[in-house]
């Protein structure tokens, strides 16, 4: 991961160069005094996340986010600030996590492992957008790594918080899409089945139990999903066919 960071303060940027030294797979790249340079530089090396301090002179980090978020493929953005008040305007900015100091190492690693998860920016980006092409594929965050997965090996996709789960023939992995977002995208190949469950209708094997009881087997996986009483007439009429 090449990480960039903008603060007017030398404790502030010496605190951050050694907290990103211990982290593995990380490597900073370049350290600018204010907003602008940052900018400037951002062009130039193409970083995968900037550590921003929100009160800088000449470009604060408000603006510096505002940005970065014009351009085809921004950097995800960690605000770093000594003040709370900035909190809610930062997530306005679409600040991936906002860091008060002095900043913990541990708070510093799970917002970096925040920022990696796939922006709408970079899905567009990784994915090939000539006709159709994206609805192809899935980008899902597997351990500390993204990878393009074909939708037809996708098996189910799970509602899990604010983000989805993907049961896919390799394996399983995370995406930043809701289920309405790939039930739209992905059409009729996949149904939903459950308020939290998106299936695959080519790897659906057979339905147990009945009302709130009933599940759905799928190939390539012993996982069963939930399905919604309103849902089963439908599933029952296409498992005749």
């Amino acid at each position: 991961m090449k990480v960039m960071l903008a603060d007017d303060e030398p404790l502030a940027r010496d605190r951050l160069r050694r907290l990103l030294s211990e982290i593995d797979d990380c490597e900073l790249i370049a350290e600018l005094h204010n907003g602008r340079e940052l900018i400037e530089q951002v062009e130039r090396h193409q970083p995968d996340v900037v550590l921003v301090d929100i009160h800088m002179p000449e470009m604060d980090g408000l603006k510096t986010a505002r940005a970065l978020a014009r351009m085809p493929l921004p950097p995800a953005v960690i605000f770093t600030t000594a003040h709370s008040e900035h909190a809610l305007s930062a997530f306005d900015a679409a600040a991936s996590a906002y860091l008060l100091k002095p900043i913990r190492r541990e708070e510093l690693v799970a917002a970096l492992l925040r920022a990696q998860q796939p922006r709408r920016a970079q899905l567009a980006a990784i994915t090939d957008t000539s006709t159709g092409s994206r609805d192809r594929y899935l980008v899902l965050r597997i351990g500390r790594k993204q990878q393009r997965i074909a939708a037809d090996q996708v098996i189910c996709c799970l509602a899990d918080h604010k983000l989805t789960r993907v049961l896919h023939r390799q394996g399983e992995g995370w995406c930043d899409e809701s289920l309405q977002e790939l039930e739209t995208r992905l059409g009729d190949d996949f149904l939903r089945v459950h308020r939290s469950t998106l299936v695959a209708v080519r790897y659906i094997q057979g339905l147990s139990g009945s009302g709130n009881e009933a599940k759905l087997q799928l190939l390539h996986t012993e996982q069963s999903v939930p399905v919604s009483r309103r849902r089963l007439p439908a599933l029952r009429a296409l498992l005749r066919r």
